[in-house]
């Protein structure tokens, strides 16, 4: 098909994609199209009005994102709040359903409306393009925020079949699914086993985390790389999302690797506008952790992604204490750096169980439970467990360290190629969980 007609089926299909199930969705998908469409267009043709157009945007797609996402939550908390005081008011709750991908096409299109008002991309004029922006189904849901510099342009540009980039996105495909049938899926059966117990005990319970750590990282890897592989087979290359975030020496250096999209857009969109760290230590630290705050928020209407953005927020202040007062040599001795990656990989954790316990009082149970009280059983049973995830992590591993060494001209041959696409379909056979489950970033 010519580029035109490429672009009208690629809106036909992801409409069909996301309305499948529930029509309704499309609802508040065309409206924000629609608007920021149009709101782009008159800023650029407007400039004396950008910046209130700008803000229409900012208000209109948080509005929609806040009736939907959050609704109940500050319903719920506002009523319990009056609660406390004396006042016992019923509060409307409504039970709707949120739009699958929400919190991702929302921030996504407000990233294009803000880079047309500072003018780093211009404004879309054919509404068929900007529909393609927001709607390309094999991103639209996997928690990848595309800029309109890295997308737009290649739906204005006429897409040929080329062998090369169809054999590099069938590998991704396949190295997606693997992580996600093979390691997600069945270390995600010990992780739902231990946060399901009534009563546990230190071991269990941390090995559950461990296993809950290795699960969203092959979970949300893997609905990257899937995005990733069919935006191949039809001509586009979308952004890389992870790059290793479990060999991070810091807070700072975790959010360079983890869901890249996000922590860039939240990076360039609102800590920086809101002066980043160039406003003196004391508003710096009030912005990271205003804006970690967000982030947390942004993962779900719950108590505990709050605590987790303030966590993280925390921790990344206490980092940059520590860098600023601790000696050149204390930092820099032998082994420094292994020992920087298992303390932030322990912190993590530390973090991946706030963000998995949605029950205030069962996660201050936990975060409060001592490796005393643990049986010598116990402790057997975790060290099963633990081999066990440790074996489904081998992969990953391999990935890392490959990762992380120049390859030789052959290794990265079509034969080469092949034989890593038949070994990863051969494991998806043999290996692949019996239980399966819903990809964690869905929810968001």
């Amino acid at each position: 098909l010519p580029r035109d007609w490429q672009n009208r089926l690629l809106v036909g299909a992801s409409y069909v994609f996301y309305g499948w199930v529930h029509p309704w969705f499309l609802l508040p998908f065309l409206a924000t199209t629609l608007v920021d469409y149009s709101l782009a267009r008159h800023i650029e043709a407007r400039p004396r009005w950008g910046k209130a157009l700008l803000v229409t945007s900012i208000v209109s797609n948080l509005l929609l994102l806040g009736f939907f996402k959050y609704y109940n939550f500050f319903v719920e908390n506002a009523a319990a709040a009056l609660a406390s005081l004396g006042w016992n008011v019923s509060l409307p709750v409504m039970n709707v359903i949120l739009p699958a991908g929400i919190s991702f096409y929302t921030f996504q299109s407000i990233g294009y409306v803000a880079d047309v008002y500072r003018r780093r991309t211009p404004a879309c004029q054919r509404l068929i393009d900007y529909a393609v922006f927001v709607a390309f189904f094999p991103q639209l849901i996997a928690g990848l925020m595309m800029r309109a510099g890295q997308l737009l342009h290649q739906v204005r540009t006429a897409r040929v079949f080329e062998s090369g980039r169809v054999q590099g996105g069938l590998l991704l495909l396949l190295w997606g699914f693997f992580q996600k049938l093979v390691i997600a899926d069945n270390v995600a059966v010990i992780a739902n086993k231990v946060f399901a117990l009534q009563s546990v005990t230190f071991p269990i319970l941390w090995t559950g985390v461990l296993a809950f750590c290795i699960q969203i990282l092959a979970d949300f890897s893997a609905y990257t790389d899937i995005a990733r592989g069919t935006g191949r087979l039809m001509g586009f290359e979308l952004s890389q999302n992870f790059n290793h975030p479990y060999i991070a020496e810091s807070p700072a250096d975790f959010w360079k690797r983890w869901h890249i999209s996000l922590s860039t857009w939240i990076r360039d969109y609102i800590y920086i506008p809101l002066g980043g760290s160039r406003m003196g230590p004391a508003r710096a630290a009030i912005t990271l952790l205003f804006v970690f705050t967000l982030i947390g928020l942004w993962h779900g209407a719950s108590w505990n992604f709050i605590f987790w953005g303030l966590y993280h927020g925390a921790i990344t202040l206490v980092y940059r204490v520590a860098a600023w007062g601790l000696p050149r040599p204390v930092q820099t001795f032998p082994g420094a750096r292994m020992l920087r990656i298992a303390l932030m990989f322990v912190l993590t954790n530390i973090g991946w169980l706030i963000f998995r316990e949605q029950n205030v009082a069962s996660l201050w149970r936990a975060l409060t439970l001592s490796p005393a009280d643990a049986s010598v059983l116990d402790w057997k049973v975790a060290a099963y467990l633990c081999t066990v995830v440790g074996l489904y992590s081998i992969p990953l591993l391999i990935h890392t360290a490959i990762g992380n060494v120049p390859l030789p001209l052959p290794t990265r041959s079509w034969v080469a190629q092949c034989a890593t696409g038949l070994l990863h379909f051969v494991g998806i056979l043999l290996l692949r969980s019996s239980v399966s489950t819903d990809f964690i970033y869905f929810q968001f």
